[in-house]
């Protein structure tokens, strides 16, 4: 398992957590998603074979833009 930690760009409206973690909760591989509207940041739980990259595509295509990517190897 993997921890991935997006910093986002400034979120401006609470629907915008709503709409980042509902797309995210679809991708396959995904096990927790939390997203953090005063910090603008998203915590993602993913498995092995999700890369961070497909996390950012997704915010991306959402309209918000991500400043940085964070991983770290959980061991269960």
């Amino acid at each position: 398992m993997t921890k991935v930690i997006l910093q986002l760009d400034t979120l401006t409206c609470p629907s915008c957590m709503t709409k980042i973690q509902g797309a995210l909760t679809k991708l396959a591989g995904v096990q927790n998603v939390k997203v953090l509207f005063n910090a603008s940041k998203v915590k993602a739980l993913v498995n092995d074979r999700l890369d961070s990259a497909d996390l950012k595509r997704t915010v991306e295509e959402l309209g918000y833009q991500v400043k940085s990517v964070k991983t770290k190897e959980v061991t269960e």
